[in-house]
Formats: C-alpha cells, sequence, structure tokens
C-alpha cells in the first residue's frame, strides 16, 4: 500500500511512498489537518544521498510498531530539503537552536496551531543504540509531553 508520496515528483519522497508511516507531503491541507485533529507534526526533512536518511527510511520508518504509533499520535510530514530549502532552512535553525547542532535527516516536532518546534534530533534508531533511546520511546515521551505541556507550547 502506498502513502500521499507516491505521486511526488521528488524521488526522495517517491522514496518513502511504501513506508507503513501514512506520510503527508508539505501542504496546507496537512497542516489543517494536523490542526483540526489536534495532533502535533512530525517533521522529517532528508534528502536523496543522505545516508541516515536511507538508515531511518528502512529501520524506524518500515517498523509497523512505530509507523502505528505516528499514524495515530501525530500528523507525519516528509520534506525533500532539496525541493524545500524554505522549510529546511526554518527548522534547521530552530533544531540547532534547541540542541546545538543539525543535520539529516531533521526531525522536529512542531504544535498544530502556529508550527512551533518543541523537540528536534536527526537520527532516531528503532532499538535504543548509539547512546540514543529507541524511536518508539521517544515519540511516546514526547507525545506525553506535549499532552501534558500544550497548553503552554501555544501561549
Amino acid at each position: 500500500m502506498t502513502n500521499r508520496l507516491a505521486k511526488s515528483q521528488s524521488l526522495y519522497l517517491r522514496k518513502h511512498a511504501e513506508n507503513p508511516v501514512d506520510w503527508w507531503p508539505w501542504s496546507e491541507e496537512a497542516l489543517e489537518t494536523a490542526r483540526r485533529e489536534d495532533k502535533p507534526i512530525f517533521l522529517s526533512i532528508g534528502y536523496s544521498s543522505c545516508h541516515w536518511c536511507t538508515v531511518m527510511e528502512g529501520e524506524a520508518f518500515s517498523d509497523e510498531k512505530i509507523a502505528q504509533y505516528l499514524n495515530e499520535k501525530f500528523l507525519p510530514i516528509k520534506v525533500d530539503r532539496e525541493e524545500r530549502p524554505d522549510v529546511d532552512s526554518i527548522y534547521m535553525q530552530a533544531l540547532q537552536m534547541l540542541t546545538g547542532q543539525g543535520g539529516w535527516p531533521l526531525n522536529i516536532f512542531l504544535t498544530p496551531d502556529d508550527l512551533t518546534p518543541f523537540v528536534g534530533g536527526t537520527y532516531f534508531p528503532v532499538e535504543p543504540r548509539y547512546g540514543r533511546p529507541g524511536f518508539l520511546e521517544v515519540l511516546q515521551k514526547i507525545r506525553g509531553f506535549y499532552d501534558i505541556e500544550k497548553i503552554n507550547l501555544t501561549t
């Protein structure tokens, strides 16, 4: 089963079309859906020749449990940085401000109402390794934080 990226012009986005993650392209429809459903946005930005982008696509974004959680609790948006350097630039600066570093894949979580970034990172492994927690654990903690703190995030 393919997702919304299947007909994309971008080779990078089409590479994610077979993921079980129900990816949206960056669009007003996606942003409006996130607002209407009150779902935080999981924005993932990368490009075709990015090694860790490819690793995450083959691991985390192909994992059924991770995809199910992402699809239920977030609105996942995938962006090709070569197609949308404007979006990449904004959120790379935000990631650098949040973490002191940047890189790709650029994975950042946004409030649905005003697109405020509140947590971000780069590569997240499926299972804990490289001194990093597993991606599903990261998603669960971020969603819990969002549910508790969303009033403070949007004011």
